[in-house]
C-alpha cells in the first residue's frame, strides 16, 4: 500500500493506528459461486463515487459447474494504470484460495481468511499478517438459515470497509442498488451481512487504513466494465439495430443493447447463429441505418463471408470482436489478443475493413461512437478489437458530455436528381449508398449485390471494371489513413527502447515507461488504436528509437514475434521491430513486460 507504514500489532483493547494510504491492492480469492464479483464491483463502484481511481482484474472459470476464481482491484488517489503487479491484501475463502494466491501478495501484506475453511501455513506466517475471521459462521448468526452460501460476501465486504474505512452510506445505497426489484428481505439481509462484517473488530489483530483525499476532482464519475463502456458508446452514436448469437464475452454487450435499444425506439434480435447474425446488421446497413453485430473468435471466423459481402457492397457496419484465448474454443474466459490478424485479413479476396482496438474503458465508449462515425462516413465494415480483460475490467472516468456526443442517424429521404452509389469519378473512392425508398428523380435505381459489378451495381465480369473498383475499395481507405492522428510519445522522442502497445496494454505499458525510467533506463512507448488502416507518422517515431518492442498478447509466432509486430514489421520493413509476448491467458504484469524488455534488447544486442 503505498504510503502505509505497517506498526506492530496493538494489544487487545488498544486503539488499532490507522495508517493514511494513497492506493491499494484487494485481491479476492474464491469460487465463482461465492460472490467475489460482487465484492469487487461494489469496491470499484464506490471508488468511482468517491472521485477515486480504479481499475479491476478478474478470472472466471470456462465450466458451468463453476470453479475457482478471483478479483482483484486496485483504488487509488492518484493515477492508476494497471491493476497492480502484487496485492497489498488478500482474502480467501478457502483453503486452495490461500494456498494459490499467497504468492501474489506483497512481503509484509494482509490475509484476511474465512478460518472456517482456510488453515494457515506457519512458514508464511512470518511473512504476511494473518487475520482470521469464521466468516461462513458469523454470516449464519447474522442472518440466520443456510444464508453462510448466500451472503457471506458481503459479510467479507463489511470487514474489508472497517479494514479501509470505507463510506458507509455510499456502500449502503450500492447494495441496496443491486438488491433493487427483489424482494425487500433479501435486502434487509445483506445490509444486516454488511454491518455484522463491519462491526467485527479487527482492532486487536491489524491496523486500519484511510485513502489520503482524491487528486482527481474531476467532477461527476461513470463506473462500469468495458463491455458496458460499448453499449453505451454505440447506443450514443445514434444505433438503432443490432443482432448477435451468444458467447462470451461478447453476450453481456448484447444483453445491455437487447435491454436498452427498446427503450429508443430501436431493435435487437438474438438469431439463430452467426451467419444470419451479420446477415441481419448487414441488411440494417442497407436500409441506411447503420447497424451492429458481434461476437468472439470463433463467431467471427462465421461471419467472414458474410464481411466480404459487405466490403464488395460496400456496406457501412460495425462488428464487435471481443477476443478470448483461443484458437477453437480455446479458453473462453481468458485472455488473448490473437483476433488480429482474422480482424485484418480474414476472408477471401481483397476484401479492406477499418480495425480499432480501444485502450481502455473509457476508450471503449468513444470507439464505439467513432467507429459508427467511420462506417458512415467510409461506407465500409468497421471491427472493434476489445478483449476478455478490457471487457471485463471495471473503471471510473469523467462522465461523457452526452449532449454533445450523441446523435441522431436517421436516414435521409430527401429526393435526389441522380445517384451511382459506386462512382468512379470520386477520386477518393469514398461514395455512400441511399437508403431505399429515397426518390430519385432520374428514375435510374441502383442495386447491392455481392458481385463484382459497376457504378449502378449492376453485376459485371469485365477484368477494366473489377481493377477499378479493387482500387475504388483500397483508396477510400487510404483516405482515411490520411486524415488519422499519429500517437502521441508517452516520454522522451528518441530513446534505446519504444514499446508498442495495442488494445488493452496501455496502462501497464505506461506504467513500466514509469518504473523503468525511474531506475534510469531509456524507455518510451505510443499505443495504436488504428490497427487497420495504420496512422501516419509511425516511421518517424520509430526512427527515434534503438529497439522497437511491441507489447501483445500472443503467441510470438514462427519467426519471434507476434501479429501486431507482423504487420508492422511487413508495413515498414524495419527488423529492430520485434515482440514481447504471452498467451498464457493472463493481462501483463508490468514487471514482466519491464523484464522481457530488458532480455529482449540484450539478445538483440548479442545478435548485432
Amino acid at each position: 500500500m503505498s504510503d502505509a507504514t505497517l506498526t506492530a500489532q496493538p494489544g487487545a483493547g488498544s486503539t488499532p493506528h490507522v495508517s493514511r494510504i494513497s492506493e491499494a491492492v484487494i485481491r479476492i480469492a474464491g469460487n465463482s459461486q461465492d460472490g467475489i464479483q460482487a465484492i469487487g464491483g461494489f469496491l470499484a463502484r464506490l471508488a468511482g463515487r468517491s472521485e477515486q481511481e480504479v481499475m479491476t482484474f478478474m478470472t472466471i472459470p470456462a465450466t458451468i459447474s463453476g470453479g475457482p476464481s478471483i478479483f482483484q482491484v486496485r483504488i487509488g488517489s492518484g493515477e492508476v494504470l494497471s491493476s497492480g503487479d502484487e496485492a497489498d491484501v488478500l482474502l480467501a475463502f478457502y483453503q486452495h484460495s490461500y494456498e494459490d494466491h499467497i504468492s501474489s501478495l506483497k512481503k509484509g501484506g494482509i490475509v484476511l481468511y474465512d478460518s472456517d475453511h482456510v488453515e494457515p501455513k506457519a512458514e508464511w506466517q512470518k511473512d504476511y499478517h494473518h487475520v482470521g475471521v469464521p466468516i461462513s459462521g458469523l454470516t449464519v448468526e447474522a442472518i440466520g438459515g443456510t444464508a453462510k452460501d448466500k451472503g457471506k460476501n458481503i459479510y467479507a465486504l463489511g470487514l474489508i470497509a472497517k479494514m479501509f474505512d470505507l463510506n458507509v452510506p455510499k456502500l449502503e445505497q450500492l447494495i441496496g442498488e443491486r438488491f433493487t426489484g427483489k424482494d425487500t428481505s433479501i435486502l434487509n439481509n445483506a445490509l444486516a451481512a454488511f454491518h455484522a462484517g463491519y462491526s467485527h473488530s479487527l482492532g486487536s489483530v491489524i491496523d486500519t487504513f484511510h485513502f489520503v483525499e482524491s487528486q482527481k476532482k474531476a467532477g461527476l464519475q461513470v463506473v462500469m466494465n468495458g463491455n458496458e463502456a460499448l453499449g453505451y458508446g454505440l447506443l450514443a452514436a445514434g444505433v438503432r439495430f443490432g443482432a448477435g448469437y451468444p458467447i462470451t464475452p461478447w453476450s453481456d454487450i448484447m444483453e445491455l443493447l437487447r435491454r436498452e435499444l427498446p427503450k429508443y425506439g430501436g431493435t435487437f434480435v438474438q438469431c439463430e447463429d452467426e451467419i444470419a447474425a451479420i446477415s441481419m446488421a448487414i441488411g440494417a446497413g442497407y436500409a441506411g441505418r447503420v447497424s451492429v453485430t458481434g461476437s468472439s473468435g470463433p463467431g467471427i471466423s462465421l461471419k467472414t463471408e458474410a464481411l466480404g459481402w459487405a466490403v464488395m457492397a460496400e456496406m457501412p457496419l460495425v462488428i464487435v470482436d471481443v477476443q478470448r484465448g483461443g484458437p477453437s474454443t480455446g479458453m473462453p474466459t481468458n485472455v488473448e489478443q490473437s483476433d488480429l490478424n482474422i480482424a485484418c485479413f480474414g476472408g477471401h479476396g481483397d476484401s479492406p475493413r477499418v480495425v480499432l482496438a480501444p485502450a481502455n474503458v473509457e476508450d471503449c465508449f468513444y470507439t464505439a461512437i467513432e467507429a459508427v462515425n467511420i462506417a458512415r462516413k467510409f461506407s465500409v465494415p468497421v471491427i472493434i478489437l476489445s478483449d476478455q480483460a478490457i471487457a471485463t475490467r471495471i473503471e471510473a472516468f469523467e462522465e461523457p458530455n452526452l449532449e454533445k456526443v450523441c446523435q441522431d442517424i436517421s436516414p435521409d429521404f430527401s429526393p435526389i436528381p441522380d445517384h451511382k452509389p459506386y462512382d468512379l469519378s470520386i477520386q477518393d473512392g469514398v461514395t455512400h449508398h441511399v437508403a431505399p425508398g429515397t426518390r430519385i428523380l432520374s428514375g435510374k435505381y441502383p442495386i447491392a449485390t455481392g458481385l463484382e459489378h459497376d457504378e449502378m451495381g449492376h453485376p459485371t465480369g469485365s477484368p477494366k471494371m473489377h481493377l477499378q473498383m479493387t482500387a475504388k475499395r483500397r483508396k477510400k481507405l487510404q483516405t482515411l489513413a490520411a486524415t488519422l492522428p499519429t500517437p502521441s510519445i508517452y516520454g522522451p522522442s528518441e530513446g534505446n527502447v519504444l514499446l508498442v502497445g495495442w488494445g488493452s496494454t496501455q496502462g501497464p505499458i505506461k506504467e513500466a515507461v514509469d518504473r523503468a525510467r525511474a531506475a534510469g533506463d531509456s524507455v518510451s512507448a505510443i499505443h495504436i488504436k488504428h490497427v487497420s488502416p495504420l496512422p501516419p507518422g509511425l516511421d518517424n517515431i520509430f526512427a527515434g528509437f534503438n529497439h522497437v518492442l511491441v507489447v501483445e498478447m500472443n503467441d510470438e509466432g514462427l519467426y519471434g514475434y507476434g501479429q501486431f509486430a507482423g504487420l508492422l514489421r511487413a508495413r515498414f520493413g524495419d527488423n529492430k521491430i520485434r515482440g514481447i509476448n504471452k498467451a498464457d491467458g493472463l493481462t501483463f504484469k508490468v514487471r514482466d513486460i519491464i523484464d522481457k524488455a530488458r532480455a529482449n534488447v540484450a539478445e538483440g544486442l548479442r545478435k548485432m
